[in-house]
């Protein structure tokens, strides 16, 4: 190994943890094809199941969540 290989630069990351889920739980989507209110109806730790509030429709999906925010908001949105 070189000493250029140990050397450690500084850089902007982006760091991810995926959000606790709770059946039941009331969320948003935002910048996504999913856009929108949805139920969460049941998960894995590799899946996830909703509901759209409006139409009964139910999806799985791989499990993808991430919190920006949490608040309080009208649910389902308009």
């Amino acid at each position: 190994m070189t000493a250029r290989q140990n050397e450690t630069q500084e850089y902007k990351v982006t760091f991810f943890k995926t959000c606790p889920l709770e059946k039941g739980q009331k969320i948003r989507i935002e910048d996504s094809r999913l856009a929108g209110d949805w139920e969460i109806i049941d998960f894995t730790p590799m899946k996830v199941t909703l509901r759209c509030p409006f139409s009964g429709k139910e999806l799985t999906k791989d499990r993808m969540f991430f919190v920006t925010e949490e608040k309080q908001d009208q649910w389902p949105g308009k």
